[in-house]
């Protein structure tokens, strides 16, 4: 660390009365000083100097010239924050700023503090670094052969992150059993959130040894264990508060480098820091989709019923961990609670690049590999001249059982999805019979209702929700939760309300700030609709139960005659006889004291026993369906979406309108990624980030947006608030494969690979014309060193959840 303390007072961090601050300031200063000299501490900005390597050695940084610079007030490298940490336990290989290697173009190498942020910026490129180029990482390919350099030295084999290898049931004998297997490999392109508000931080280190952090994060507790860990500070004294984001997608779950450094730079200086990313600042941050190498072999009977599915996946995680084990388990997770499939083997790897981290973005991990499912079971129907719905609606997963790898499916909606769109889109009359260039495709998803286990697993609850209540009729609902833009604010308020009998206007939210609430793990993985809801309910039903009681001792009525509606307490049977919800609260205040309660929430625990089962189990999973209609010019190879139908199993919609909202910007996100949206980078030009603004980095437009015509499907599920399901990320994944499946039945080529542009669909229909096979997309799967496989018999094969030990296999 560095600072310019002795260049006088500016930096000086005084505490006490202004008159005790003005007499330190004096004895320091050796000058006599009156109130007007002292100024009250003024805001810092932080700008943080990132590597312009993919991959080197620090060798020497001098920070000097920097720190002589106008307005500087604070300069920090890595040396002064030596403690690494990452979301996930298994991989807390991230440190706040480089201590003696970079591993991506932009990975953080020192911060500066000054009085302005232009100043700020001047003094990052005054700060000398020597670098040791080291050669670099590539691709996916790279990461699984080159065994030198390693990026981290802590990885299953070399430059692999992770390797996973799972088989439920013998899947070679489904695929002896099938009437027709197939075999195909796609790839899907990593792409962005690109949140509309960027990345922005502010520190505030209190005269009272205590620090305040204000953040745009998703994950507000999990930032707070992180920085409490990386600061060596009690987390007593550390308290964050999320902001309201302007959009997350993901792309704010994780602790950032910026969000420990202004606490930093906070302490040091003894003044609020604030930081803002530039746009592209946040590409480097990106934690976004994952690109994946897909390889699914299906064995099917004679009506498309799965009889076997060997899935590989080959994840390119960047430069450090991030979630990226959860998200190679994730890319193998969800592929049987959709269809049922008797055998389902899982083999999936992630290897470490030099390249930005990845990480989740809406549908994490699932996207990928849900594209890949259903163009290859459009491709199979097509195979045995099925009606793709059809064998869909044939084949499902059945409510309240356990599939081959032991998720537990309570309710499941996706029959009347697909009924919804196919009888919408008029399917039976239009697929494959359109004018050549116009196409209908359908795919259809499954996704999780909030993750079955914490990330740091442990007995305590996913979720709490305080409420107090006050002597006018009001209530305020306390939960760590943090709303992104899902409403999830608006949640609490509508289930507090409903069960307390009263108005939105009469419930105030206090959200997301880890002095206040009790503790809520994140806004991920769709959860908090469920998770704080049902918390939320638990808590407003002790609150209507004590008032119950209350009332119906002041009114000599039995307590199980007192309902709460209308904001009053009454007698069912005589509803004339009540009292307003204020006197009800003054009455029960009277009878038992300050009215308040506590309410928590801890998912089932999910059936699986197995090493890898904790990833997959969810409370509820959410049901999706989706039909595309395509316009494809054959001289040009543009594909149009003019309009798509999409039904989505929510449950119980808790506000409809708020819901078909979520359905429709799912489809919004789904088609930019379909279509456009890639993270690029150039290879022969030290691995740079070939597009990291909003100018080139391409999204749909209101001109590129479809018509949505939106169904909500409602089958409420016991496990849910009010039966209510997830709609934040589950009806983005059947977008891509939808399209790519109108494609087909639009020109009549594959495009096996995401995004769907112009050229690759040309390339497909230029082959085709030339007598080859119509397809666009990578032709083979990667050798990769598996482990031995951890094998678990099917419920229906005799398992217990657990791995065989020795392994179960069948003589022949």
């Amino acid at each position: 660390m560095a600072s310019s303390e002795s260049r006088g007072a500016d930096a000086l961090r005084i505490v006490g009365t202004p008159q005790t601050k003005i007499d330190a300031v004096s004895k320091v200063t050796g000058r006599t000083l009156f109130a007007d000299d002292l100024k009250l501490p003024r805001m810092l900005f932080a700008k943080i100097l990132r590597s312009p390597h993919p991959h080197a050695r620090l060798t020497r940084i001098d920070v000097s010239k920097a720190l002589e610079a106008p307005g500087v007030k604070a300069i920090i490298t890595g040396a002064d924050l030596p403690i690494p940490f990452g979301i996930l336990p298994v991989s807390q290989d991230e440190h706040v700023l480089a201590p003696d290697q970079v591993r991506f173009v932009g990975d953080p190498v020192a911060a500066v503090a000054a009085l302005t942020e232009d100043q700020a910026l001047v003094a990052t490129k005054l700060i000398e670094v020597d670098y040791e180029l080291l050669d670099t990482i590539k691709s996916i390919n790279d990461g699984l052969t080159k065994t030198t350099p390693l990026i981290h030295d802590y990885g299953d084999k070399d430059n692999i992150h992770k390797l996973i290898n799972l088989e439920f049931g013998d899947v070679e004998e489904g695929f002896e059993e099938a009437d027709h297997v197939r075999e195909d490999v796609f790839f899907f392109e990593g792409n962005t959130h690109l949140p509309i508000e960027q990345h922005a931080s502010l520190a505030d280190w209190g005269a009272d040894g205590k620090l305040t952090l204000w953040s745009s994060t998703q994950t507000p507790h999990y930032l707070h264990r992180a920085a409490s860990k990386v600061l060596e500070l009690s987390p007593a004294h550390l308290r964050v508060i999320a902001c309201p984001n302007g959009g997350g997608f993901g792309g704010k779950s994780d602790p950032f480098s910026h969000e420990i450094a202004v606490c930093k730079l906070s302490m040091l200086t003894g003044r609020p820091v604030k930081i803002s990313l530039t746009r592209e600042e946040v590409f480097y941050c990106h934690r976004g989709r994952h690109p994946v190498l897909m390889s699914f072999k299906t064995g099917v009977d004679k009506n498309g019923r799965i009889k076997g599915m060997h899935l590989r996946t080959a994840l390119d995680g960047g430069g450090y961990g991030s979630y990226g084990v959860a998200s190679t388990y994730y890319t193998g997770a969800l592929q049987t609670v959709t269809y049922e499939m008797e055998r389902y083997k899982f083999q999936g790897a992630r290897v470490f690049t030099n390249k930005v981290p990845c990480g989740p973005k809406r549908g994490h991990g699932t996207v990928q590999p849900r594209f890949g499912q259903e163009v290859q079971l459009d491709k199979i129907a097509v195979d045995l001249k099925l009606d793709p719905a059809e064998m869909r609606l044939q084949n499902l997963v059945k409510p309240d059982s356990t599939t081959a790898n032991w998720l537990y499916v309570s309710t499941i909606g996706l029959g009347q999805c697909i009924e919804k769109v196919v009888d919408g889109s008029d399917w039976k009359t239009r697929y494959g019979k359109l004018p050549y260039g116009k196409g209908l495709g359908i795919a259809c998803s499954s996704y999780l209702s909030g993750a079955g286990l914490p990330i740091y697993w442990n007995k305590m609850p996913h979720s709490g929700v305080q409420l107090k209540c006050d002597r006018g009729g009001g209530v305020t609902v306390f939960c760590g939760s943090t709303d992104i833009g899902q409403g999830s604010d608006s949640v609490l308020a509508y289930i507090v309300a409903e069960v307390l009998g009263l108005e939105l206007v009469d419930i105030r939210v206090v959200t997301a700030d880890t002095d206040l609430t009790p503790v809520d793990l994140g806004s991920y993985s769709s959860r908090v609709t469920l998770h704080t809801g049902n918390a939320a309910i638990e808590a407003s039903e002790k609150i209507r139960d004590m008032i119950a009681q209350a009332v119906g001792d002041k009114l000599e009525v039995p307590a199980e005659r007192i309902r709460l509606a209308d904001r009053r307490a009454f007698d069912v049977e005589d509803p004339e006889v009540g009292v307003s919800f204020a006197e009800a609260i003054q009455i029960t205040e009277s009878s038992v004291g300050t009215v308040g309660s506590l309410g928590s929430y801890t998912p089932p625990r999910s059936p699986g026993r197995y090493r890898g089962a904790g990833v997959g189990p969810s409370a509820a999973y959410s049901y999706s369906a989706a039909i595309a209609e395509v316009d494809v010019d054959p001289e040009t190879g543009f594909v149009s979406v003019p309009k798509i139908w999409i039904g989505h199993d929510i449950g119980r919609s808790l506000n409809p309108i708020a819901v078909m909202g979520q359905v429709e910007g799912g489809v919004y996100m789904g088609l930019g990624e379909t279509l456009m949206e890639e993270m690029a980078y150039r290879e022969n030009r030290n691995l740079m980030h070939r597009i990291p603004s909003m100018l080139d980095y391409k999204s749909p437009t209101t001109h590129e947006m479809s018509d949505v015509v939106t169904y909500l499907i409602e089958d409420p599920d016991p496990n849910g608030p009010f039966g209510a399901k997830e709609a934040g990320q589950g009806p983005l994944l059947p977008i891509m494969p939808a399209v790519a499946n109108a494609v087909y039945d639009a020109v009549g080529v594959r495009v096996d690979e995401i995004p769907i542009t112009p050229e690759k669909v040309l390339e497909a229909i230029r082959k085709k014309e030339q007598g080859k096979e119509g397809r666009y997309g990578p032709k083979e799967f990667p050798d990769v060193p598996w482990p031995e496989p951890a094998q678990v018999l099917p419920p229906w094969e005799g398992g217990d959840g657990r791995e065989t030990d020795p392994p179960a296999r069948k003589v022949k």
